[in-house]
């Protein structure tokens, strides 16, 4: 788990950052912007706020990266990585700008903050329960990710607290069952791959029993993965590889969710990776709002969505803010109508 001094942030490159944000306000409005029109460019303060209690906040440089780009600051009421309590409704940015680059931006920035803040919930989670299990082991995340999205979801896995395997391709040799088939023999792609790695990147081998594991070891791999064991026959064939091969790392990946793990903790198995870090992982419900005029109703034109003043407040003035009005009207019965976009 990495340090909570850390600056994640700092492992994601600005220009990357700034093409990601370009590339997703492209993709939502590839040519005209009419509600903007409607809405104009007078300065708004919008309040983000978390309505999944007990999440935790990942993705906050892909959310300001975004409203950079459109001119627009945002100001974070908690930091990265921080647990964003058990309140019903937490608020936990707000964004300044013109009225139509906030709302311009809205959506792309809150796509990435929700599922960025979901996966690092859930790394969260897998982390407390290999904690309380008194497991020495390393969490992992797959390749199996969102296309488009997965330095996103990677960078998701660091807040969260677990490793994020190879980010790609490049980034380590893992020789899984089609390649062995497609060439021929485990010790024959291990030694393949070897040939054109050299010394400077590791070689996983998927391996199907313990003889594969073997197999693998004796060719010279740096980890085997010991793939859709049943826990059982897993820590049977990890201890007998750890006996005769003390160096090598076993991983264990294959059919892990968040109710299995327990079984398959154990002292021999150095690494668990598991798919659903990102697969089937729930988003954290955020949503961005600007406040209603006071004596608002639900009946108000439409133009009144708008605040006649930008709404800035300092962070601890938090009882006369305009942000908070907007916590008072969702606690109500008609919440989800009154703020509808």
């Amino acid at each position: 788990m990495t340090s909570p001094a850390l600056d994640l942030s700092a492992v994601l490159p600005p220009p990357r950052l700034a093409q990601l944000a370009r590339d997703w306000l492209a993709e939502d409005v590839p040519q005209f912007d009419p509600a903007g029109a409607c809405v104009g460019s007078r300065e708004v303060t919008a309040t983000l706020l978390c309505k999944s209690p007990g999440s935790v906040l990942a993705g906050t440089p892909f959310f300001a990266a975004v409203f950079a780009e459109l001119g627009c600051r945002v100001e974070w009421l908690f930091p990265e990585g921080a647990s964003l309590g058990s309140e019903q409704v937490t608020q936990v940015a707000r964004v300044r700008g013109p009225a139509r680059c906030v709302l311009l931006g809205e959506r792309s920035a809150l796509n990435a903050l929700a599922r960025a803040s979901g996966i690092a919930t859930r790394c969260r989670h897998l982390l407390d329960i290999t904690s309380t299990a008194g497991w020495k082991g390393t969490l992992a995340g797959t390749r199996k990710t969102t296309p488009g999205f997965r330095i996103v979801e990677k960078y998701a896995m660091l807040v969260g607290g677990v490793a994020t395997h190879r980010s790609d391709l490049s980034g380590m040799v893992m020789l899984k069952d089609n390649h062995v088939w497609a060439c021929g023999s485990v010790t024959r792609a291990v030694r393949d791959a070897r040939a054109v790695c050299g010394f400077s990147s590791k070689i996983e081998v998927e391996c199907g029993s313990e003889e594969e594991g073997r197999e693998a070891a004796l060719a010279g791999a740096d980890i085997v993965m010991l793939d859709n064991f049943k826990p059982q026959a897993l820590h049977a064939a990890a201890r007998s590889l750890k006996q005769q091969f003390p160096l090598l790392l076993i991983e264990a990946s294959g059919g892990v969710t968040p109710d299995s793990l327990p079984q398959f903790l154990s002292p021999t198995v150095d690494v668990i990776s598991l798919g659903c870090i990102t697969q089937g992982c729930p988003v954290v419900d955020f949503s961005l709002k600007v406040p209603r005029p006071p004596g608002a109703g639900p009946s108000a034109p439409r133009d009144g969505l708008l605040p006649h003043t930008n709404g800035a407040t300092s962070p601890g003035d938090r009882g006369s803010s305009p942000s908070n009005d907007i916590i008072t009207t969702l606690s109500s019965p008609m919440s989800r109508r009154d703020f509808a976009f």
